[in-house]
């Protein structure tokens, strides 16, 4: 059985910009990268929650992955980029302000994230990865994609 933390194999990211930031997330996850699209606002929603588009037929949710990080809320224009994930066979687009490449890294790269006392039950980056002088974030997919959003829309 295989872990996040593997010394075995390699794992292929997709590198992100989020507030100035680089974050990554497995590029299984992504379904598609999309120019950005206005969405419809859902009553009620978390205020990471940006609305729902139409995906060829499909509503799916956007949510402002900036908001959802804790890192503010992007004001989304036309520069900005969809990022289509998918979490247990339901899509959602995360609103990123670019996505910058794609990279293929061995495992024993990827290092845990450290854990605070109090902290969220389910961690939104599950590994760190030191390179070029900077360390990525790796986000957890399913952390980012509340089942309740999910399902409402």
């Amino acid at each position: 059985m295989s872990g996040p933390f593997d010394t075995h194999g390699a794992v292929e990211l997709i590198l992100l910009e989020v507030a100035g930031a680089d974050f990554c997330i497995d590029i299984r996850s992504v379904r598609e990268i999309r120019g950005f699209t206005a969405s419809t606002p859902l009553p009620q929603a978390p205020d990471f929650v940006l609305g729902v588009i139409n995906l060829r037929g499909a509503v799916m949710p956007v949510l402002d992955l900036r908001a959802r990080l804790g890192l503010g809320k992007t004001e989304a224009s036309g520069r900005h980029v969809i990022v289509v994930v998918h979490h247990e066979d339901r899509p959602a687009g995360l609103l990123v302000d670019a996505v910058q490449e794609t990279m293929i890294l061995p495992m024993d790269q990827l290092q845990p994230p450290p854990r605070y006392e109090n902290g969220p039950g389910e961690a939104f980056v599950d590994a760190l990865i030191p390179l070029e002088g900077r360390i990525l974030s790796r986000l957890h997919v399913p952390s980012l994609l509340p089942l309740e959003v999910l399902e409402a829309a």
